[in-house]
């Protein structure tokens, strides 16, 4: 008994430093977001601001246009999210269902592709949206954010569409039940968390996203938030540290809310598939 508490002691305190180093950046974000600049350049930095201050988030406003980068950022997000699923759902239904060496080799190289870096497909992909004069356009930088999610879709989906029972499909096509009218009615509810999972990954991903925006985005007005965010540094490398961390702060926001509004639903989707019958 003894070693058991000590080894749950142990399993909690190792969560504890986890949680910590995790929260930590989030933490000194905020607070750095909201200190003063006398504060900013002590020598002796506090966790709480001993005179707290708006001004970072009004001066931030005033040097980048941050609500048209939002913008921006929530379309490309919003639109790569919605097309990955469409796309990847029928397909994930295909490569659990029909488990042959085709479909074998397809989940094999979505899992392989996920290694590859940024920069070995930034050429291709800029010369196939230059030659669609998508360069310096927001569907354009969608496409890329769907290209880029949807293996990571596909690997996700496939997990999901294999748990659902395939009784219940058998069941449908005795009724009359086509492979469509099955997918829509039958299989489509049973992977609605797995759905909005994937739909978050690639929501947070686009949101997040940097260097593809970085390449391929050349207007200001056309920007997304994390190349936006960039501007607070000056050509000398020194960063205007305030209205960064003010805009930066405003910038998680979004991610945490999204997760933080879906993740009962997945949660709940989940133990609701867990007891069905």
């Amino acid at each position: 008994m003894r070693t058991r508490k000590s080894a749950r002691a142990g399993q909690y305190l190792g969560l504890l430093a986890y949680l910590v180093f995790l929260a930590f950046p989030f933490l000194w974000l905020i607070s750095t977001a909201f200190k003063p600049p006398r504060e900013l350049g002590s020598l002796h930095p506090t966790w709480i601001p001993k005179d707290p201050t708006l001004a970072n988030f009004r001066q931030a406003f005033d040097e980048q246009p941050l609500l048209d980068a939002a913008l921006n950022s929530l379309t490309a997000a919003v639109g790569a999210a919605v097309i990955s699923v469409l796309i990847a759902t029928p397909m994930a239904y295909v490569m659990a269902r029909h488990r042959t060496r085709l479909a074998r080799a397809a989940t094999g190289w979505v899992v392989v592709s996920q290694a590859f870096p940024f920069v070995l497909v930034i050429i291709p992909l800029f010369l196939v949206l230059k030659n669609l004069r998508l360069i310096n356009s927001v569907p354009g930088l969608i496409m890329v954010y769907v290209v880029w999610a949807l293996p990571f879709a596909l690997w996700m989906l496939v997990g999901y569409v294999r748990a659902v029972p395939t009784e219940l499909e058998e069941a449908a096509a005795v009724d009359g039940a086509g492979r469509l009218r099955t997918l829509v009615s039958i299989t489509a509810p049973l992977l609605a968390p797995g759905i909005v999972a994937t739909a978050l990954f690639a929501f947070i991903s686009a949101w997040n996203e940097f260097f593809f925006a970085l390449v391929l985005l050349k207007t200001p007005e056309k920007q997304t938030l994390p190349v936006v965010l960039t501007h607070f540094i000056g050509a000398e490398g020194v960063a205007d540290l305030g209205p960064l961390a003010a805009a930066a702060f405003l910038a998680t926001l979004p991610s945490l809310v999204v997760f933080a509004v879906i993740q009962k639903r997945i949660t709940g989707g989940m133990l609701a598939g867990a007891v069905k019958s």
